[in-house]
């Protein structure tokens, strides 16, 4: 079987023009030089093209080498040539095939590097052959402009990056991929926009004012927002990195959580909601609350994620839909049948959605005997060890059905193993008329009811059993000395 080479990284020559250590030239070159014919084609293709070697080009290209080979920061031959300012060599590998816009892993193109490089016929030819400037939708010429929420592309250090995923975090979207990277020795999770989304100055206006928004947020149980980069491609969103995870991945580690941890979880979502909710001058609409949107704190708080960029609508009333959201890269399974329907909404489909987790998380809350904690585990043992989620044994396509048909997912257990209310809330949270939720400044209040009612008959379990437990102790101690006292008296 023929050996795959192993990654390897150019560092001759003139790096990229967005690399966070990016420096010009090698103090080894000539040792790089030994031994050439021993190095992978595709690696000498780029030495090549740093050396404005066209003979050598030629030769390679003719063999058969793959003009847009990629070294591990995504750099091709043709990046290296514009860094380096060699016209004839980048014509020679355009005319060989090469791509003409190719972004390295900062997002660069040759075009970029040559502008970075000041190499002014390179930009000429690459412009003849098609490449496009590398502009950030919201770049702007005055250094006075630049948002104080700023973050320079090249503060953000990818070294050691990795992409995360929303089986280990929450943070993959239609709209960007979200990436572990250090800023200032700080791990953060950095998402990074496609142009793409920005086609219009309506979105571009949109999205910056979304960005003021988001900068002013600051709340314990939502994930803070640190800064952006808008003034070079691609854009990107900062925001802190939390290392546990989201809630998605607890429940399928944990399964059903105890009472208390279930109702804490609760308040703390319902906290970050309702201060979104109660954002002045207009409330946020989350649209995508679900559990793999939800993240954990070191301290075991949860904190609500993703509520930004795309999915922010700030509204004053209700929000009209111009078509049905796209929901390819998240589930149908937690989104109020109102938005499924194509209507108008309102601060309401988030309410619905936090109906769902908290029956996801919520499931057993009180147990009249070790006797019956077994039957219910048992009886229900899949939801108890999956955290199941809504209607889980339905089709995807088949939940919007069913929440237009005003069908919810069910109740697994009795209702005398929730405690007073609970049931009732979630049934209102998800009420058909949105008009008949309650606003989660009210779940709060009942939430908090609830979670020192079950604390109360908690600790009055406790305390008994600890007492007897205590005079047991005692008594045996008592026993034991009166023991010893009756054996020395018949000595």
């Amino acid at each position: 079987m023929e050996s795959i080479p192993p990654p390897v990284r150019f560092t001759l020559g003139r790096q990229s023009s967005m690399a966070p250590d990016r420096c010009s030239g090698s103090e080894s070159e000539d040792e790089e030089i030994d031994g050439l014919d021993a190095i992978d084609p595709r690696v000498r293709l780029m030495f090549f093209s740093s050396e404005g070697n066209l003979d050598g080009i030629k030769e390679l290209l003719s063999s058969g080498t793959d003009v847009n080979f990629k070294d591990i920061d995504n750099r091709t031959a043709l990046h290296v040539a514009a860094c380096q300012g060699f016209c004839d060599v980048a014509e020679l590998l355009l005319d060989g095939g090469a791509e003409v816009d190719p972004k390295d892993r900062w997002g660069s193109t040759p075009l970029a590097d040559a502008i970075h490089y000041k190499n002014h016929d390179m930009i000429k030819l690459l412009e003849k052959h098609g490449a496009k400037p590398l502009m950030a939708p919201m770049h702007v010429k005055n250094a006075r402009e630049v948002p104080e929420y700023e973050i320079g592309a090249t503060e953000l250090d990818f070294t050691d990056s990795v992409d995360i995923t929303k089986a280990s975090r929450h943070h993959v979207s239609v709209q960007g991929t979200f990436t572990i990277a250090s800023w200032r020795g700080t791990q953060v999770a950095v998402k990074k926009l496609g142009d793409e989304l920005f086609t219009d100055k309506e979105k571009v206006r949109a999205f910056r004012d979304e960005l003021e928004l988001l900068q002013k947020i600051r709340h314990p149980n939502v994930v803070q927002f640190l800064g952006a980069v808008t003034q070079s491609s691609p854009m990107m969103i900062v925001t802190e990195y939390l290392s546990k995870g989201d809630l998605r991945l607890f429940l399928k580690r944990k399964g059903a959580l105890k009472p208390l941890t279930a109702l804490k979880f609760a308040m703390d979502i319902a906290r970050g909601m309702n201060y979104l909710h109660e954002n002045k001058p207009a409330p946020i609409i989350h649209r995508d609350l679900e559990p793999s949107n939800i993240l954990r704190a070191d301290s075991g708080h949860l904190k609500v994620a993703d509520f930004g960029i795309s999915e922010l609508v700030k509204v004053t009333e209700k929000v009209k839909p111009e078509k049905l959201m796209s929901y390819s890269d998240t589930t149908w399974r937690y989104v109020a049948p109102e938005v499924f329907r194509n209507e108008d909404y309102d601060i309401k489909v988030d309410v619905f959605s936090f109906a769902l987790i908290l029956q996801e998380c919520d499931l057993l809350t009180s147990f009249q005997s070790n006797r019956d904690y077994l039957i219910l585990c048992f009886l229900h043992l899949p939801k108890m060890i999956e955290g199941c989620q809504p209607f889980s044994t339905m089709s995807e396509d088949d939940v919007p059905k069913a929440y237009v048909a005003n069908k919810r997912p069910p109740f697994n257990a009795p209702s005398k193993y929730y405690a007073h209310g609970l049931k009732e809330l979630i049934e209102e949270c998800w009420h058909e008329n949105p008009a008949q939720r309650p606003t989660f400044r009210k779940i709060i209040t009942r939430l908090e009811s609830t979670y020192n009612s079950v604390n109360r008959r908690r600790r009055w379990k406790v305390r008994p059993l600890r007492w007897f437990q205590k005079m047991e102790t005692i008594w045996k101690k008592e026993g034991s000395e009166r023991s010893s006292r009756d054996r020395s008296s018949h000595l």
